[in-house]
């Protein structure tokens, strides 16, 4: 059999439908390769110049330096807070010191035992000068007690815990300070607890408040 007769038993074997897949798919390679060879042709056509090139690295060189410019400056706040604000929990914890030496004094002056007695003068004069000498200390690393007493109250450094009447005093008046408060420099160590001036009620007005309650 020759080559001719080989190719004409080949296309009669061959059904339609397998002949239309076979012109379907060398079509498609066709699209295909027409597609890629148009995208690389884009692409040559957009090649950038030299001085769009040289704009391209100037850009990406100036966000460079100015990532690294924004993290020197985070290191040098982070280096400065550590230096600056390094005790602030300590400080803190040490301010329990100072509440426990106050309450020592607080029991000692109500014991019925000690009172008038020339022991409880003695202890009494040691632990105050142990208490200025915490102070002080504290000082000399910027950390001082808020001011309250006669204060108006400031919801940032002081926590108001009671009211008290008191019609001499403009109402929001610090008049009793429970708990001192501390500053390190520029930040809250620990906010004061204080009792705030209010006006006084009559008593025809406290009736009232209590019935409507």
């Amino acid at each position: 059999m020759d080559k001719e007769e080989l190719k004409e038993d080949i296309h009669k074997n061959t059904p339609e439908g397998e002949e239309l897949d076979t012109l379907e798919t060398e079509s498609s390679n066709a699209n295909q390769e027409s597609d890629e060879k148009k995208l690389d042709s884009e692409k040559e056509d957009k090649k950038l110049t030299p001085e769009e090139e040289l704009e391209t690295l100037k850009d990406k060189l100036a966000r460079t330096f100015a990532e690294m410019e924004n993290q020197r400056r985070r290191f040098e706040k982070e280096k400065e807070d550590a230096y600056e604000y390094g005790g602030y929990s300590f400080a803190k914890e040490a301010l329990n010191l100072l509440d426990n030496l106050e309450r020592s004094k607080i029991s000692l002056e109500n014991d019925e035992k000690l009172k008038d007695t020339e022991a409880l003068k003695k202890i009494l004069e040691h632990l105050n000068i142990i208490n200025d000498d915490m102070l002080s200390i504290f000082k000399k690393n910027n950390i001082e007690p808020i001011k309250s007493i006669n204060e108006k109250l400031d919801p940032n450094l002081h926590q108001a815990m009671m009211e008290v009447e008191d019609d001499t005093r403009e109402p929001g008046t610090i008049v009793q300070e429970i708990q001192r408060g501390f500053m390190m420099k520029d930040r809250l160590l620990r906010p004061s607890l204080v009792g705030v001036s209010k006006k006084i009620v009559k008593e025809e007005k406290k009736e009232e408040l209590k019935e409507n309650h």
